[in-house]
């Protein structure tokens, strides 16, 4: 019994061997998402001031999966050498929550960069409406 324990321990080890690996060779900085993570972690019902320990773990937890995402999402796209955003949605497409939210995001997004696009453009019309003004200003004076 203390052998097939022992196999056990090191099959394991071995389904834990891939992501350590990865963690050793890429040297990431720690800490990056705490202050996120601890009011994601309070908005679904946590201590407002979690555990450092426990905000460590989740960190861990989320980058290992959106790092397990982007290498499928690389696998998915190597044919064509770049990732796109359909990787990311084809991987996801059988999570429909996921799937949902990332769409209204995607068109959020769009909205965002559409407003900011007109903003810019009226920006520039008034601006160049007050130099023109001044001018005609400057010329009669």
């Amino acid at each position: 019994m203390s052998k097939s324990s022992a196999g056990e321990g090191s099959s394991s080890k071995a389904k834990a061997g891939p992501s350590q690996p990865a963690e050793t060779s890429f040297k990431r900085k720690r800490g990056v998402f705490q202050k996120e993570l601890q009011h994601m972690m309070y908005g679904f019902g946590d201590d407002p001031n979690p555990l450092p320990e426990s905000v460590a773990l989740m960190e861990d937890i989320v980058v290992e999966y959106i790092t397990d995402l982007v290498h499928k999402a690389q696998d998915t796209g190597s044919n064509r050498g770049k990732l796109s955003v359909e990787d990311f949605l084809y991987l996801i497409r059988k999570d429909s929550p996921k799937l949902n939210r990332c769409k209204e995001l995607l068109s959020m997004n769009e909205e965002l960069k559409q407003a900011r696009k007109a903003f810019e453009t009226d920006e520039e019309n008034l601006r160049k409406a007050f130099e023109a003004d001044d001018d005609k200003l400057g010329s009669t004076e």
